[in-house]
């Protein structure tokens, strides 16, 4: 989808490892162990509830896909209505025929004329046009979509798959900075400040900032990938220049990783976009109240089953905005038939003036993050949507709108949502080197690591000294329960702190011995926090903070291996291998 909340609820990953289900490892390729998110602490409320069959009906009229599944046989409903007459993509489909010729696309043509077709399923997902393509997760949203594109196709169903680009969004914090692996570890390179925080992104330039930042990119490459490394940042530089908007930029590197398979790429601001949501965006004015109610509806029944809304209400205030000159502003109705601008002042205006400003040019009217995803798909007759853990976090939110919409434009059956299927990059030496520690101990807390190592350390299944030692204290005060208690009752409580005190002291002591363990063995525990420092930069999740065209840059048969590698079960952390400099 378009938001751009994409964290989980915590950086730590627990203990669980596991093979990964869905489709099957390419010829040749050993499958490879992964974590269950799941189990792991590492998906949002709302996404766990759902993998585990929870709550789905909060979703309605959305559907959940259901994860494990092997493509070719996916189970997405037919949205279309044989009762309302086909969804005219003809012109939207034109102009990104243009737009995405511009961008390089080699199968621009060929995959608007596909979308035009009214029987063509379309797979949407979407991000934000971040600097140097965003965290790596971008690109893992992009192939996912096309893979359900591809297995919709192998299915007999015509599918194209289609990227929204928020060029409406005006999150300069979002779009502006980009982390990069340098020898002394994650480095930001950034834009600067915000000169005009109210501003979208498709109306804001680079700027010469872009110049510094493109250079630490390249050096940050050097020692890496020596002479590609440099041919990367030099072809960065065509697109990323000092005048290049945001999501031109963003729109060229695409192309150019994902060729033939990257999907048709949306601009949130294309004109054509903007006359076929029309519709859709005067009816979230017409039918305000209607709308307000649905979502404090919702946001109740979330919260009644003990969910965190991912989105905080607000209620009297609209889900658009407005745009004027070069500042986007949330509209807040005011009465019965008035509307602000947040933080512009002036006086309360007729919504009259707002549905002309929408008939007349509705390119200055936008969705906010709970009316998009509806408005979105009214525009495409979306089959899916491929969502990152936070928006899957607020899309239950968002679902309210879809009946309003449906009964107002005859926005075509709501669609399915899916959650994206998480990846980690790692080089096979750094693999092949660990291979004796298990993957959840190389991502879990460093005390955890510690322990591994000291296990490989004392040659195998030997047994852990200070744990042996635990066992026969906490026995030998078990032993003495009965006596104690024979001399008085008093006791216990007594005898319980006791236990606790002397077991805690050895847990501690044992989380020394086991970080002792792992500093003799330097070579493992060196190796093993290399992985650390690649998986984890700043101790986040990899796919979250390090920039698409940095992790490229290192391994330029990165976009191969995703689409050979990736799978589409989303309950996986999955690891994609590469040897260094391929």
């Amino acid at each position: 989808m378009t938001a751009t909340a994409n964290g989980s609820s915590s950086s730590a990953i627990g203990p669980s490892e596991v093979e990964p289900a869905g489709s099957p490892p390419a010829a040749g390729r050993p499958r490879r162990a992964g974590l269950d998110l799941q189990q792991a602490g590492l998906l949002p409320s709302l996404p766990a509830a759902w993998l585990a069959g929870r709550d789905r009906d909060l979703l309605a009229p959305l559907t959940f896909l259901e994860p494990g599944l092997t493509p070719g046989s996916l189970p997405v409903p037919d949205p279309v209505d044989t009762s309302a007459a086909p969804l005219d993509r003809r012109e939207l489909a034109a102009a990104l025929a243009v737009a995405n010729g511009y961008y390089g696309h080699p199968r621009a043509a060929e995959l608007a004329a596909k979308l035009a077709d009214p029987a063509t399923q379309v797979v949407v997902t979407g991000q934000q046009p971040g600097l140097f393509g965003g965290p790596f997760y971008t690109l893992v949203k992009m192939v996912a979509a096309a893979k359900w594109a591809a297995a919709l196709e192998e299915a007999g169903r015509p599918a194209v798959a289609v990227f929204w680009l928020a060029n409406e969004d005006h999150d300069w914090a979002e779009i502006s900075a980009a982390t990069v692996l340098g020898p002394d570890g994650p480095q930001v390179l950034d834009l600067g400040e915000d000169r005009e925080p109210l501003a979208p992104a498709g109306m804001r330039m680079l700027g010469p900032e872009i110049e510094t930042a493109l250079a630490g990119l390249a050096a940050s490459l050097v020692g890496d990938a020596g002479d590609a490394g440099a041919a990367w940042a030099a072809t960065l530089g065509r697109w990323y220049r000092p005048a290049a908007r945001f999501g031109e930029a963003f729109s060229r590197l695409f192309p150019h990783l994902l060729g033939e398979r990257c999907p048709l790429i949306l601009d949130a601001m294309l004109p054509a976009l903007k006359e076929a949501e029309r519709p859709a965006l005067r009816t979230l004015v017409e039918r305000r109240r209607e709308v307000e109610a649905a979502f404090a509806a919702r946001d109740a029944e979330i919260e009644a089953r003990g969910h965190r809304l991912q989105v905080a209400p607000q209620r009297g205030v609209s889900p658009l905005f407005l745009l004027q000159g070069r500042a986007r502003r949330r509209i807040e109705w005011q009465g019965e038939d008035g509307f602000t601008l947040r933080g512009a002042g002036g006086p309360v205006r007729h919504v009259a003036e707002l549905l002309a400003a929408i008939e007349d040019n509705p390119g200055v009217v936008s969705a906010g993050v709970l009316a998009r995803p509806a408005v979105q798909d009214a525009a495409l007759g979306t089959c899916l949507q491929v969502l990152g853990p936070g928006e899957l976090s607020y899309i239950a939110q968002a679902a309210a709108v879809y009946p309003v919409l449906q009964e107002a434009v005859g926005l075509p059956a709501a669609p399915s949502v899916t959650l994206r299927p998480q990846a980690l990059v790692l080089e096979e030496r750094l693999l092949t080197r660990t291979a004796e520690l298990p993957l959840a101990a190389l991502l879990g807390d460093r005390a955890a690591l510690d322990q591994a190592i000291a296990r490989q350390d004392r040659d195998g299944d030997g047994d852990d000294p200070v744990a042996l030692a635990r066992r026969q204290v906490e026995q030998a005060i078990a032993g003495l329960e009965a006596p104690a208690l024979a001399l008085d009752p008093n006791l216990e409580r007594p005898l319980a702190k006791t236990r606790e005190q002397v077991l805690r002291a050895l847990d501690l002591f044992a989380e020394k011995a086991a970080a002792a363990a792992a500093r003799k063995n330097e070579v493992l525990s060196r190796r093993a926090e290399q992985v650390r420092e690649a998986a984890l930069p700043g101790g986040k999740l990899q796919e979250r903070v390090v920039a698409t065209a940095w992790i490229a840059g290192r391994h330029p048969r990165l976009a191969e291996s995703l689409w050979q590698e990736l799978e589409l079960d989303p309950r996986i952390l999955q690891v994609i291998g590469q040897e260094a400099g391929s």
